[in-house]
Order: C-alpha cells, then sequence, then structure tokens
C-alpha cells in the first residue's frame, strides 16, 4: 500500500489546509450569525460551511453587531 493511500484527509477544506501546515483546528468551531441580505433571516454559519441563506439560497449576508461593550479612548 503507498504512503498516499494510508493517509486520510479531512473533507473540510479549512481542515485540509491546516493539516497541511500542521495546524489544530478544533472542529467545535464557534457558529457565528448573519443576517440574509434579500429575506433577513437570521443564518447561524461555522467555519467552512458554504455562505448562503438556508431559506432562500441568496449568497449576501451581512454580520450581525456585537452586544459586547465597545469603548475607544478619545484623546
Amino acid at each position: 500500500m503507498s504512503s498516499q493511500q494510508s493517509t486520510q484527509t479531512p473533507a473540510n477544506p479549512h481542515a485540509q489546509a491546516a493539516a497541511l501546515l500542521g495546524i489544530a483546528v478544533p472542529d467545535t468551531a464557534k457558529a457565528v450569525e448573519y443576517t440574509c441580505g434579500d429575506c433577513d433571516a437570521t443564518v447561524s454559519l461555522k467555519r467552512g460551511e458554504p455562505i448562503r441563506c438556508r431559506s432562500c439560497g441568496h449568497r449576501v449576508l451581512y454580520k450581525q453587531r456585537t452586544n459586547r461593550m465597545v469603548q475607544f479612548e478619545a484623546r
């Protein structure tokens, strides 16, 4: 058996690139919430998932604002 057949690569393209570089990527990545630009549905996506609305198929998604307090120091 050749060495190419004995090694298995992950199905996720980001995980494949990370495996080639020797970087550990956790499989339990957080989902990020987006809003569809067409139907205003809330879509949660994880790393490596296709960027597409699940309800209408639109490909323009807007990232939702953070709830965290952000304050900049003025000088």
